[in-house]
């Protein structure tokens, strides 16, 4: 897998933003980072729907870790998709934290939701994943909602194989979608140009696919959010949508990345803006990490725990 620093971005981002993933009142989030000099990795959860340890990193980066160890346990190209799924079971699926969390779910449903839960939360599209893995369908990933589960999951295999077929297939398995597909193949190609030592990444994104068909959404609303560029990101990221759904959370994500001069103040930015930052901090931390691999922080990383293992295999293999 080549540039892995760009995962690590991703996670640690997501790690970055968790204790307050999900607050959607302003009056809220303005109270919980008010006088805090560091507003990243929150010691006590905010979230209001769900509690986990901070450093542990939510559903969307989770499906990605997933996909990571199911990369560097396959022996065979050929297996890694049917590993992935197997894998997904596993992490996901009856017997796991999300899986005992999502029947506590369904009583807090019927009563008025006072505290979060304790453990993960299990996502839509990893739900409907899950099911179809079980009945064997072919193509297995959900069909509900417009999330970046897709994006996530397959993220890592970008780093280990970037052919647009391969990459569809693994967004596919989650996320079976035209929008999550078209979506997540829009910021792999940001994070090239990005990795690639290009400049302005967003723009060139636009300048390169400006007449191609199937880009054609995703060009339209980045030049709006160009427009906007001045603009305060909170008002910003409410205008497009603080939820989980494309194309708002891309065009959030988007700002954040023309307004922020570095990797943490893009990772603050996200928090501030509020609602679903952990989906927006998934490819912002991942887009900054492949701009500069160094600018992730070490004192942000060693708070990540998924972190130790992307870095003990990017250590391992640079030794060989």
């Amino acid at each position: 897998m080549n540039n892995l620093k760009i995962f690590l971005g991703a996670t640690v981002a997501d790690a970055a933003v968790r204790p307050l993933h999900w607050v959607y009142d302003p009056k809220k989030l303005r109270k919980y980072i008010k006088g805090k000099k560091e507003i990243v990795f929150l010691k006590k959860n905010k979230s209001p729907f769900y509690s986990i340890k901070t450093g542990n990193v939510s559903g969307y980066n989770d499906v990605g870790q997933v996909m990571f160890r199911t990369l560097i346990s396959s022996k065979k190209k050929s297996d890694i998709l049917k590993n992935f799924k197997k894998n997904i079971i596993k992490n996901f699926g009856p017997g796991s934290t999300y899986w005992k969390n999502l029947k506590l779910r369904k009583k807090y449903k019927k009563v008025k939701w006072k505290k979060p839960m304790n453990g993960p939360w299990i996502h839509q599209n990893i739900l409907e994943t899950i099911k179809n893995i079980k009945i064997n369908k072919d193509i297995t990933g959900g069909t509900k909602v417009n999330e970046s589960d897709g994006y996530c999951a397959a993220l890592p295999y970008f780093l280990y194989n970037n052919s647009d077929k391969e990459l569809k297939k693994v967004i596919k398995s989650v996320a079976n979608s035209k929008i999550n597909e078209v979506y997540a193949l829009s910021k792999f190609k940001i994070i090239e140009l990005a990795s690639n030592g290009n400049k302005y990444p967003v723009h060139s994104f636009v300048k390169k696919y400006k007449n191609n068909k199937y880009f054609k959404e995703v060009i339209k609303n980045i030049k709006k959010v160009l427009k906007l560029k001045g603009e305060n990101h909170i008002k910003v990221v409410k205008k497009f949508g603080k939820a989980c759904s494309y194309p708002g959370t891309f065009m959030g994500s988007i700002h954040a990345i023309i307004i922020s001069k570095n990797y943490n103040s893009a990772i603050i930015n996200t928090i501030k803006g509020g609602g679903c930052n952990c989906s927006r901090a998934n490819f912002v931390g991942a887009y900054f990490a492949a701009l500069k691999p160094e600018s992730i922080p070490n004192d942000w990383i060693k708070k990540t725990l998924p972190a130790r293992k992307i870095l003990k295999y990017i250590n391992s293999t640079n030794n060989i």
